[in-house]
């Protein structure tokens, strides 16, 4: 499809949770009063949630009202246990990402609790790899192997391989994004953002939700994100390897936005969080970075205010 600005796109914000009420997790636990309070938030602020069967028909179109969409990753047991239960009494449509190869093992859903939540209309399951490792230290030819091993494990436990696709810590080389396209529909990654419909359909953000990132006035500011749109970002791979750290970003806006000059980034080169030097040339932002990122993963964020509301925009890249 090709790009075109849209100014009244308010898009679609995806919500990453993984467990529920497992406080000896913190950095992937949501506990279950703040989860209910999350949902309230979102039902007060007359939020609507986007069913999964709707995204590929609302993807391509410019959202003229701002629609959820949740997302499960891993298919722990908590989540079955605990936020399962909410979801399908208040019928609150999600995705539901699965290692194929941690099915039925302790602390996480069997089969057969995946499969009766995947029988609810609002309920859709997603792959989420087979080992769930670090899959962009793979080779090629192994990394294939992984994820057709977990399309084998939904083709014969489910009946299909889902349209959904999360990237594990969300990291993937651009020759992995590739492969991923060719099997999936939709692919999820761990970088901030909203989606709009300018986005990659197998880059697409998500705002992780967890107790170090989980408090209501944070979770309320996040609902109220709009989408900061732009045409492409340089370099497209984002592998990063030693010697192209740290790599030379630069994001490329349409004509049409306004309020570029407003735009402030924020990365984590050398290992702590500071202001990104920017250079902006039209409509093009070059992100100059101080020192190296330090190995797994760089992080970038960037937002604008304007008289819509807070813009954002955020990468990651997998350094090696």
């Amino acid at each position: 499809m090709e790009k075109k600005y849209e100014h009244s796109e308010k898009g679609i914000l995806a919500l990453m949770y993984h467990r529920f009420d497992e406080n000896k997790y913190p950095s992937t636990n949501i506990r279950m009063d703040i989860f209910k309070k999350q949902i309230e938030i979102i039902k007060n602020n007359n939020l609507q949630f986007i069913n999964p069967r709707d995204f590929k028909d609302v993807f391509g179109t410019p959202k003229l009202e701002k629609k959820i969409l949740i997302t499960i990753d891993d298919g722990f047991l908590s989540f079955y246990e605990n936020a399962w239960p909410v979801l399908k009494e208040e019928k609150i449509p999600f995705i539901l990402f699965v290692s194929t190869q941690f099915v039925g093992k302790s602390g996480y859903m069997n089969w057969d609790q995946i499969k009766e939540v995947e029988k609810e209309e609002f309920a859709f399951i997603g792959n989420h790899s087979d080992s769930h490792e670090y899959l962009v230290e793979y080779k090629f030819n192994d990394f294939i192997e992984d994820i057709k091993l977990a399309i084998n494990s939904f083709e014969k436990n489910l009946g299909y391989n889902p349209i959904f696709f999360s990237y594990p810590f969300g990291e993937y080389s651009l020759e992995q994004k590739k492969y991923i396209s060719e099997n999936f529909d939709f692919a999820f990654g761990q970088h901030s953002g909203v989606i709009d419909l300018n986005k990659d359909p197998f880059e697409l953000p998500r705002f992780p939700i967890n107790e170090n990132y989980g408090n209501l006035e944070r979770f309320e500011f996040t609902t109220k994100l709009l989408p900061l749109q732009f045409f492409s970002i340089e370099p497209e791979d984002k592998l990063i390897l030693k010697e192209n750290d740290p790599p030379k970003v630069s994001i490329n806006f349409f004509e049409e936005q306004k309020n570029l000059n407003l735009i402030n980034c924020f990365s984590n080169d050398g290992g702590n969080w500071n202001k990104t030097d920017l250079q902006l040339i039209d409509n093009k932002l070059n992100l100059n970075f101080k020192d190296k990122f330090n190995f797994r993963r760089g992080r970038v964020n960037c937002s604008l205010q304007d008289s819509e509301g807070w813009r954002w925009l955020g990468l990651q890249f997998s350094i090696n």
